[in-house]
């Protein structure tokens, strides 16, 4: 589950680490080792959410390894690979009205402020100056998330973003 429900994605198991049932871990999270702070995970594979403690985790070489509760060799920690990585929404901080989750973005419909469609958004990316919304629809579009600019308005009842923004581009 994705966005506004139950749970948040914060990243994925990327694959087993060693032969003890450690796991790679790909963060969503800024920083990326602010994905330990949070237990138990829950992790999805085919459908079904599984709860799982974290015992150990820490930064290893450019990304995270961690050694989940119940997996104790490689064989298990190699089931869990591609598994999303989420946690209960309510384990979140609370925001204030103006700010956003990335995980609550993605999915909103794209509408200019003339009312064309331009897509959904389908990720963000972080530039340093600004996040970007990557929107996909009949083309690839990256606007800057810029609230009171180039984003007009960010609906979440409605699930839309309108945006002052030139089709052309």
């Amino acid at each position: 589950m994705t966005g506004p429900g139950a749970y948040v994605p914060l990243g994925r198991v990327g694959g087993p680490y060693g032969v003890r049932g450690w796991v790679r871990i790909v963060s969503g999270t800024q920083p990326p080792e602010q994905i330990l702070e949070y237990s138990p995970w829950l992790l999805e594979r085919n459908g079904e959410w599984r709860p799982f403690e974290v015992v150990s985790g820490r930064v290893h070489g450019k990304g995270l390894v961690v050694q989940l509760a119940g997996c104790s060799d490689r064989g298990v920690a190699a089931t869990l690979t591609g598994a999303e990585i989420a946690v209960p929404r309510t384990a979140l901080a609370e925001l204030t009205a103006d700010e956003y989750y990335w995980a609550d973005l993605v999915g909103l419909a794209v509408v200019t402020t003339e009312g064309m469609d331009l897509g959904t958004v389908d990720h963000l990316i972080e530039t340093g100056a600004n996040d970007v919304l990557v929107v996909r629809g009949d083309r690839e579009r990256l606007i800057p998330f810029t609230p009171g600019h180039a984003v007009v308005e960010v609906d979440m009842a409605q699930r839309r973003l309108t945006v002052a923004w030139d089709p052309a581009f």
